[in-house]
């Protein structure tokens, strides 16, 4: 595989909440449990964690309160080899990290999310407060609807950020990661349609498309119509089929414009669901990683799909892979024989 040469500081910087998470002990549940334990999450990070645990440079543009939580999400976000170059501090009296519980589900019982989000620090950011020097630093830009959706403040800078990035030469990265508690489709449909003209990599599942977008046909002309109406390069749709909360079948479909071609392959079968909060985030980083690393739509489309799968046996939101791990979990992906059982 050609590797490209980097040309900026930076590969990827992403714009985005970081959230604290607290889970009651493993299949316990949130009305029962006395203990909670804490770990760092947020799409955005989710996906700048993923790309640089995978090799590649990456930062990320947030708003934290400068308290001994803002602490400790510093030190995760360092931890994964994400720069904090362009973290924000909030030391006003109302500052606040953003929190949500997670209880994990147990077949018939789903997993459940409860968030206690609002008014965190992040919703007072402004474009003020963001360096100068960013916009220029990055070659690609990555940003998600979740953000779009949190408050209005949050939606104008997200969309002013997209626009410097994209003035000064990045590729625009933007998964629509829509949440129905937050706005709805009606807002989100016409916020994101404004910004689909920038951009360059387009992450929309089959049913944002056609609920939200209220696109028709098959899947595959679907996905290609963003290329067609909007002039995006990459369009990817995840396909998870859930089995259990505990068991779930993955793959995607990447399309290219450029060479007009649709990369899947064979799903990942039977994955043991540890944790799946952040594998949408994985797929995200893994398909960055693949066109950043190697501008390899069809190496993008495995490593995504690879990382995704691997994310969802490991705890918490984060990925935790690197590189030579997904390389093995591709190679056994593919290979027609036995595989070794244990990495040693």
């Amino acid at each position: 595989m050609e590797r490209l040469e980097q040309t900026k500081p930076f590969d990827l910087i992403t714009f985005g909440e970081i959230m604290l998470r607290l889970s009651p002990p493993r299949h316990d549940r949130i009305t029962d449990s006395d203990v909670f334990e804490k770990r760092a999450g947020g799409a955005e990070l989710n996906v700048a964690g993923g790309v640089a645990l995978l090799g590649l440079r990456t930062g990320i543009i947030s708003k934290l309160p400068h308290n001994k939580l803002g602490v400790y999400i510093k030190n995760r976000i360092r931890y994964t080899g994400v720069s904090d170059d362009f973290l924000i501090y909030d030391d006003s009296p109302e500052a606040r990290l953003g929190l949500y519980y997670y209880e994990m589900g147990a077949a018939p019982r789903k997993p459940t999310i409860v968030y206690d989000r609002k008014e965190a620090s992040i919703t007072r950011i402004k474009l003020e407060e963001i360096p100068e020097e960013v916009y220029g630093s990055a070659r690609m830009f990555h940003v998600s609807g979740i953000s779009l959706a949190l408050c209005e403040n949050m939606r104008n800078v997200a969309i002013e950020l997209i626009r410097r990035f994209k003035q000064a030469g990045a590729m625009i990265s933007f998964d629509v990661n829509y949440r129905a508690n937050l706005w709805t489709e009606e807002q989100a449909r016409e916020t994101i349609k404004s910004i689909l003209p920038m951009v360059d990599v387009l992450f929309v599942s089959e049913e944002s498309s056609r609920r939200m977008f209220q696109k028709t046909g098959e899947l595959h002309d679907i996905l290609k119509s963003y290329t067609q109406e909007y002039g995006v390069k990459f369009v990817a749709a995840t396909q998870r089929t859930v089995i259990s909360p505990r068991q779930h079948d993955f793959t995607s479909i990447l399309y290219s414009a450029a060479d007009d071609t649709f990369y899947t392959e064979p799903p990942y079968k039977n994955i043991d669901v540890i944790d799946r909060i952040g594998s949408g985030d994985a797929y995200v980083a893994g398909v960055l990683f693949g066109l950043l690393k190697y501008n390899d739509p069809g190496v993008a489309m495995r490593v995504g799909n690879a990382n995704s799968s691997v994310k969802n046996t490991v705890p918490g939101d984060l990925p935790s892979s690197d590189f030579a791990e997904i390389e093995r979990v591709i190679y056994e992906h593919q290979a027609s024989g036995p595989v070794s059982e244990m990495d040693r």
